[in-house]
């Protein structure tokens, strides 16, 4: 909100929340059945176009959406170089809201003004019309409207909510609140209803000009630019009539420069023009000249679960993304449709992509996408292949100069490649360090376990965590239980012998607290008692089979204050919560550690815990008892 809300700042709809689309239900159903009943030269054009047209807009919005952020995240040509966090991505959420309104007042006006209905496909004339009509009275009305906006009583009621985001997206756009939005809206009828009351309009002028008012307002928010020198080499008188990406920014940064509309003439005529425009543009467009800050320090290489992660992603959805996997009910079914869409078009990816950048301190760190699915993982037909894809991104990191690589989620299983062992057999001399993050996760599940605690029950498939895991346990003379015999042989060849008394093969699930990995059945949970705690150790959540225990959250760490453009979550964690496999490869990289933490390699439980709280992390532990948290896809 403005930092002194004034009147009708909230939108109408406001308390509908995604429902709001509802509002166009009758309408649209109005003008299609008019539309299909009405014979071939009585049919209106204009009404039956409106949501088609509404859904190009959205789907428009969306792909200027992901192709800002990944272009921002490669950092090449970013304008603005500061962080984007969850309070702008919660502004900025219902940035739809002005294509609703602009539906809205599109039947409107069709049903009740004679002129708006029956219009053909195309007037040049109207073209024409609206042309002169934007360049004239729409640019220089809007820009005095906006210069007062800038007034003390109108910004602080109005136009700072706009202004509240300095790193702008392209949705920054149209974030305003409804009064001024209002206000925008009469200012960018002028060319359509006057070509409405002059006979001139037509189909094609009045949703091109949307979509041209569109495409402008997002170009001058994408963060990054994009327009080439040689247009201003062609046509030098060019540089009046097309702004930049760079050009607008600094209106954000500055504030009192650089009010245009569209088009920066007025800025010029009135001096209002920030003299650095030129130089800005001209240096942000070259990218930047030491390439080699943007290097990342580094890697988090991840992967996709079920196919709606792939909106889960900074790419996509930004709402969705800005929640924990899941959480979000309203708009799941569309979600499920539009992922069922995209997901094969992953296959056409034959190496990662960069989804996220952050920074903690001096360190640059990225986020890399294995462009698989979790059945990609598990398949045997397919394992190779995903193999290769991470081989490859270590290559890429080395080359890239990233001092640490991380292996999130499945990315590090023993079957794929021995913890990451592999790729360092096939690399001895690799300089860029492979983090598995065991010891981290491991120290993250001893802080979970309830203080006081004697006994536990472990529980999941043999792997190398479980193993650290009962070393830890063992040390600290906690007795550790396994009813699986399989696992218990396992894990009693790898502890000392002074310390197996701690490990017993049992028959019992009595103990209160119960350490649960990879395998955990429904029906293995059935025999918990009421009020048992399950700890995961696993990358993936345990299904949540019962409502009268408490599940904890796999192991994971707050991120400092510090930690830089995070405004997305991780999977299911939530927001500035970060798995501990994650957090281990920064902890790596901040202290400098040379060694490999992948294969048998061990950090250290506590080495590794105690830098971490040095470093800034802190210990995170969020269970439910209601067994409502969302689960792993």
């Amino acid at each position: 909100m403005a930092s002194k809300p004034g009147p009708f700042t909230r939108w109408p709809w406001h308390d509908l929340g995604n429902y709001k689309y509802v509002l166009l239900a009758p309408w649209a159903a109005r003008s299609t059945y008019k539309f299909v009943t009405a014979r071939s030269e009585e049919r209106d054009l204009l009404s039956f176009m409106v949501l088609p047209v509404v859904l190009m807009r959205l789907l428009s919005s969306q792909l200027w959406i992901t192709v800002s952020r990944h272009q921002t995240a490669r950092s090449k040509h970013k304008i603005v170089h500061k962080s984007l966090d969850f309070e702008q991505v919660d502004r900025e959420r219902n940035w739809d809201d002005q294509i609703i309104l602009t539906a809205l007042i599109f039947y409107a006006v069709n049903a009740t003004v004679q002129q708006a209905q029956g219009v053909p496909w195309w007037s040049s004339r109207g073209l024409v019309m609206t042309a002169a009509l934007h360049v004239g009275p729409v640019e220089f009305l809007y820009y005095w409207l906006h210069r007062a906006l800038h007034h003390h009583w109108l910004y602080a009621r109005y136009h700072s909510h706009h202004h509240a985001s300095i790193v702008t997206e392209p949705i920054t756009s149209v974030i305003h609140p409804f009064a001024e939005e209002a206000v925008y809206f009469v200012l960018f009828a002028i060319p359509i209803l006057t070509t409405v009351a002059t006979g001139t309009a037509s189909v094609l002028t009045a949703n091109g000009y949307l979509v041209y008012i569109d495409f402008m307002n997002y170009l001058g928010h994408c963060n990054f630019e994009l327009v080439p020198k040689l247009l201003f080499d062609v046509f030098p008188p060019l540089k009046y009539l097309l702004y930049t990406p760079s050009f607008h920014s600094l209106h954000h940064t500055q504030f009192r420069t650089n009010y245009s509309l569209f088009m920066p003439m007025y800025d010029y005529i009135y001096g209002t023009m920030d003299k650095s425009s030129d130089d800005l543009y001209e240096r942000t467009l070259q990218g930047r000249e030491q390439q080699q800050a943007a290097r990342p320090d580094v890697v988090h290489l991840t992967h996709l679960t079920a196919p709606e992660s792939l909106f889960h992603l900074r790419l996509g959805f930004a709402s969705v993304a800005s929640a924990p996997l899941g959480a979000a009910s309203a708009g799941r079914l569309a979600i499920r449709a539009a992922s069922s869409l995209a997901s094969p078009l992953l296959s056409l990816f034959a190496s990662t992509f960069r989804s996220e950048a952050n920074r903690l301190d001096k360190l640059n760190i990225e986020t890399w996408v294995i462009p698989r699915f979790t059945s990609h993982y598990t398949s045997k037909s397919d394992g190779h292949a995903v193999s290769r894809l991470i081989e490859k991104a270590v290559s890429d990191a080395e080359a890239s100069g990233a001092r640490v690589l991380t292996l999130g989620l499945l990315n590090q299983g023993y079957d794929l490649n021995r913890n990451g062992e592999l790729y360092v057999t096939r690399k001895p001399n690799l300089k860029t360090k492979i983090v598995d993050g065991t010891s981290l996760a491991v120290a993250a599940v001893l802080n979970m376990i309830p203080h006081g605690t004697s006994d536990v029950l472990l529980l999941g498939n043999a792997n190398k965590i479980s193993l650290v895991l009962t070393l830890s346990l063992c040390k600290r003379e906690t007795q550790v239980r396994v009813v699986n015999k399989e696992l218990y042989e396992c894990l009693k060849q790898q502890v000392q012998p002074e310390m197996q008394k701690h490990l017993v093969l049992s028959h019992s699930y009595s103990s209160k607290v119960w350490l649960v990995g990879d395998g955990l059945t429904d029906e293995e949970q059935m025999k918990a008692q009421e009020g048992v705690h399950f700890v995961p150790y696993s990358q993936f959540p345990p299904n949540k089979a019962r409502k009268d225990c408490i599940y904890h959250c796999t192991p994971a760490l707050l991120v400092p204050e510090s930690f830089e453009n995070l405004h997305v979550c991780e999977n299911w964690l939530p927001r500035r919560v970060m798995s501990a496999w994650r957090a281990a490869g920064i902890v790596h990289a901040l202290e400098r550690w040379d060694a490999h933490e992948c294969g048998g390699r061990v950090t250290g439980v506590q080495k590794a815990w105690s830098a971490a709280l040095e470093r800034g992390f802190r210990p995170y532990d969020h269970h439910q008892p209601t067994g409502n948290a969302t689960a792993a896809a």
